[in-house]
């Protein structure tokens, strides 16, 4: 089920969207749960924020705005859907250094919210999560790879870690993993492939993913600092 989230301070206008977003995903056939926030301090108290797919958040709110909101958001990996909604068309280009995925302005016009909002369903579809499949003679695993921060090479294993900190373990050639998963995987070394999405820094033979030094070598260095920079973009 897909989850939307309105943060505003005004509570009309966060009725007036609600309502217009519902219309459009009940007529759509889209099951959806939605919440609504009054600041950027109670949503970032939820503990159920990484489950939001959708986010429309105002821009200027009392206390902490949307901006300092969002940039606090991707500090901290959560990869959500921002539209921000404002009545100051100003501000619309500081959503570049978030990744905002598109703006509303106010007053609300149906039309516009659904072009939107219909934009955001499709990047959504293209964004499902894709899984890695371990077969082991205790049966068939299915790992989530965006929740993968890396994996490494064991003599003959691999040993896939994830955010939290669970490893798993089964056989196989780390060559051989990394023509299966996606783009965002890259090598840093012969025997460690990350994931671009974990990563904070990168200085000279180590980078930093999730708190962890990872080595880089110099074949994968130039390699490695392209696609940093290319996620830096997204």
């Amino acid at each position: 089920m897909m989850k939307i989230a309105i943060c505003d301070d005004e509570k009309n206008l966060r009725r007036d969207l609600r309502r217009l977003v519902e219309i459009h995903l009940e007529l759509a056939g889209i099951p959806f749960e939605m919440c609504e926030y009054e600041s950027g301090e109670t949503l970032l108290e939820d503990k159920s924020l990484e489950n939001i797919d959708i986010l429309f958040l105002d821009i200027e709110m009392p206390g902490m705005g949307g901006m300092e909101t969002a940039r606090f958001l991707r500090a901290h990996k959560r990869n959500m859907l921002i539209i921000f909604v404002t009545a100051y068309p100003d501000y619309v280009f500081q959503g570049y250094e978030v990744q905002a995925f598109h703006y509303i302005l106010k007053p609300y016009q149906p039309q516009k919210i659904k072009e939107v909002l219909d934009k955001a369903l499709e990047s959504l579809d293209k964004r499902k999560e894709q899984y890695f499949v371990i077969e082991q003679k205790s049966g068939v695993q299915r790992l989530a790879l965006s929740q993968i921060t890396c994996f490494f090479s064991d003599k003959r294993s691999i040993c896939a870690l994830d955010k939290h900190g669970n490893r798993t373990a089964f056989y196989g050639k780390l060559d051989d993993l990394a023509e299966k998963v996606p783009g965002y995987f890259q090598r840093t070394h012969n025997r460690y492939l990350i994931n671009m999405n974990y990563v904070s820094k990168i200085e000279g033979n180590r980078c930093i993913l999730c708190d962890m030094e990872i080595p880089v070598s110099r074949t994968y260095r130039q390699q490695l600092a392209v696609a940093f920079a290319q996620t830096m973009l997204q």
